[in-house]
């Protein structure tokens, strides 16, 4: 699916724009380094427990499932703070994303095959723009 689409699907959702924010490949999609297939959101604990009363199906970590797009509520163990990674976030677009560098921490320490990929494509990204 298009990132674009993945996007309009979130917008529809109307969820507050300070309580989440898209992680996963979405901040590296946006900046485009490569496609996403869905989009991976955190939301600040209120936000969760809103969604958690209104949406029963779950991820295989635990996650709301909304469409293409998987809500968590944390991001452990590699980030104790949520609320710190989407209260941080660069603002694209009217959408926050996490930082590439948190980002690029997650996907070291994940270390997939997708991961190191990914590892290269942002550490290029970010020489390449060091501003961001």
């Amino acid at each position: 699916m298009k990132f674009e689409k993945l996007l309009e699907e979130l917008k529809r959702l109307r969820l507050p724009a300070d309580k989440f924010a898209i992680f996963g490949s979405g901040p590296m999609s946006v900046r485009g380094m490569r496609e996403s297939n869905d989009l991976d959101i955190i939301v600040k604990k209120d936000l969760w427990d809103r969604l958690d009363k209104r949406f029963l199906i779950r991820s295989d970590s635990g996650g709301i499932v909304l469409g293409s797009i998987d809500v968590a509520k944390d991001w452990l163990p590699w980030f104790d703070d949520i609320d710190e990674l989407i209260d941080t976030a660069d603002i694209i677009g009217g959408f926050r994303y996490v930082k590439l560098e948190h980002v690029l921490k997650w996907k070291r320490e994940m270390s997939r095959e997708k991961d190191r990929k990914d590892v290269k494509l942002i550490e290029e990204y970010m020489r390449n723009h060091p501003q961001q």
